[in-house]
């Protein structure tokens, strides 16, 4: 009989085929090589650095921390598709997983993926924050009432922002605008 062997948990982290890493406050303990090198950083000067770094704009990153903590909340867990920016100030499309390892402390300690879903999701107009926040939940499939409502703002507002989009699209209606936004050309 062979004796069960330990699980290298520290290498799975390390090689893990997305970028991860370990956060507390939304302050970067850890990553692993796939997360550095998909922003253009190395692990060394993602440590102990705050999210922030990774976004387009300090409100983004407020705003996106406003909006996971009453999900986190609930579930534990949030996902959503987001534009963040590398090192070197690109834009791209990443999907971001995070897991609170302490119920009711959502930005607590926690787990996040990352994945670059730029090939698929290219960053194709020059957008407002406001306009990226916008376009990341109409992906999601919200509706302007549900996109008001969760980022508090008034359905005609959102209406007006959906409509700027469909404009810098070039889209003709509102399911051909979020075709273009996930990167698929009717």
């Amino acid at each position: 009989m062979n004796a069960p062997q330990s699980i290298d948990y520290e290498s799975i982290f390390q090689h893990a085929p997305v970028g991860m890493c370990i956060s507390e406050n939304r302050v970067i303990l850890d990553s692993n090589e796939a997360l550095a090198s998909m922003f253009g950083y190395t692990r060394a000067q993602l440590e102990g650095q705050s999210f922030l770094m990774l976004y387009p704009t300090q409100d983004e990153f407020q705003r996106t921390g406003d909006r996971i903590i009453p999900i986190m909340n609930a579930k534990g867990r949030y996902s959503d598709e987001r534009i963040m920016r590398r090192a070197n100030q690109e834009l791209f499309w990443c999907h971001v997983t995070g897991h609170s390892m302490i119920p009711k402390q959502p930005l607590g300690a926690g787990i996040w993926t990352f994945e670059d879903v730029s090939e698929k999701r290219p960053v194709t107009a020059e957008l407002t924050p406001r306009e990226r926040e916008i376009a990341a939940l109409l992906v999601e499939g919200k509706t302007s009432k549900l996109i008001a409502r969760q980022i508090d703002l008034s359905p005609r507002t959102v209406e007006m922002h959906r409509a700027k989009l469909m404009r810098k699209f070039s889209a003709a209606t509102s399911s051909e605008l979020v075709h273009k936004l996930v990167g698929l050309q009717l």
